[in-house]
């Protein structure tokens, strides 16, 4: 069984106002794409990556990463660079299309977003282990703590749906590599790759996500993991 994981990190991420690729953000010094690609090295499964940069970026990205390719890729793994596309989706298929004809023996596929840097090793191997059971898609989640409306188009509320139900989507979302192609080539349309893989009548099992893979997205975001990390969290 071989893994690979692959991170689409060529968004330009203006929300979080820094100038650069969101995903080259430091947080307490490290790039937050550094601390994702660690994350997924460290959970012991993962052989490869292979990170979708921003295509002006690519060799600036290629440098980055060799900080982290020697100490904590397992025997033989590697980290790979190439260029992404306009969107999310394109950067995925280009990255899947580099991982299955440089490592054809790839049987489980991850997909990871960068901002998520500080997903537990522990949920990423629980993903991969949940695919290596037998699932052909896993997704890990959270249940959700907020109430949810429905709202029509002029923002009336048109339902309330029981949140019991209801589950917050993290990542890693991992895949059998042979479902995952299948659903890039389809044409089909999704905001998350476990979207494209129902919209094939595959199913999707999920398994429990942890409250750090947070996904950093503004300022805010930057700033409450900046205070964790620098242990100010829990400062009055």
């Amino acid at each position: 069984m071989s893994v690979v994981a692959l991170v689409p990190a060529a968004g330009r991420g203006e929300r979080l106002g820094y100038g650069m690729p969101k995903a080259l953000v430091p947080v307490d010094g490290v790039p937050l794409l550094v601390r994702a690609v660690r994350g997924l090295l460290d959970s012991g499964c993962v052989q490869h990556v292979v990170i979708a940069a921003p295509p002006s970026d690519v060799d600036v990205v290629r440098d980055i990463v060799k900080t982290v390719t020697a100490p904590s890729a397992p025997a033989g793994g590697a980290v790979h660079v190439v260029a992404g596309g306009a969107e999310r989706s394109d950067s995925v298929r280009l990255a899947l299309t580099h991982a299955l004809r440089e490592m054809p023996d790839a049987t489980i596929v991850l997909v990871h977003d960068a901002a998520r840097a500080f997903t537990p090793p522990a949920v990423v191997k629980a993903v991969v282990d949940a695919v290596a059971a037998g699932h052909p898609a896993v997704i890990p989640v959270l249940p959700l703590a907020d109430t949810v409306k429905q709202v029509d188009d002029g923002g009336v509320v048109v339902a309330t749906p029981d949140r019991a139900s209801l589950r917050i989507v993290q990542t890693p979302q991992g895949f059998d590599a042979a479902v995952l192609l299948r659903a890039h080539r389809s044409g089909l349309h999704a905001t998350d790759d476990a979207g494209l893989v129902e919209r094939l009548g595959v199913p999707v099992v999920t398994v429990p996500g942890h409250q750090d893979a947070m996904k950093i997205t503004t300022k805010f975001d930057l700033a409450v993991a900046e205070a964790i990390l620098t242990g100010t969290g829990g400062a009055p």
